[in-house]
């Protein structure tokens, strides 16, 4: 069964690995005969939520930006699937003002169902990744009708325009849009 996915690749650097595996889950997830969205955060305006709550009750967020079209697609996802680079052991600062900023959605009738992660790091130990996937379960704990589902690491992965050079990585990334 066709599923509506949306892969949001949150890092800026130019040649992010996390990007590059986030396109390589996309070209998996259309193989499987998925409709496939993609975006980056990479040149859009997004503010940090100011945190007056005006979004619960207007179900829109005050702040003018590219947060409201960026909004309409993740909500209107199945599966969502976000790839981030990690800093300092967490997920990128984009990814979570990202994620502060899906606010308006806590009281909506949203689509989304199952939620990943893509994480790349320059350290290769599963515990580089433990914080960046804590804090997106957090997210979707808000959301009851939402699910974690998994994460995909990419460990080892240090300089730009690296990650293709990691077959079993790159394998790992198109296998899990595959399996959406």
């Amino acid at each position: 069964m066709s599923k509506k996915v949306l892969i949001v690749s949150t890092s800026l650097r130019a040649g992010s690995n996390s990007d590059i595996m986030a396109r390589e889950c996309a070209k998996g997830a259309k193989e499987a005969g998925h409709e496939v969205e993609y975006i980056s955060l990479k040149g859009k305006k997004i503010e940090y939520c100011i945190g007056c709550l005006t979004c619960q009750m207007k179900g829109s967020c005050v702040l003018k930006d590219d947060m409201a079209e960026i909004m309409a697609k993740v909500k209107d996802a199945q599966v969502i699937v976000y790839a981030t680079p990690i800093y300092y052991y967490e997920m990128s600062g984009q990814m979570k003002t990202l994620l502060d900023r899906l606010n308006p959605l806590f009281t909506s009738n949203y689509s989304f169902r199952d939620i990943y992660m893509i994480a790349t790091a320059a350290e290769n130990e599963e515990s580089a990744f433990e914080k960046a996937y804590s804090g997106l379960k957090g997210w979707v704990d808000c959301f009851e009708k939402a699910r974690l589902k998994g994460i995909v690491f990419g460990g080892g992965i240090a300089d730009a325009d690296d990650a293709g050079n990691h077959e079993d990585i790159m394998r790992k990334a198109y296998k899990l849009g595959l399996s959406l």
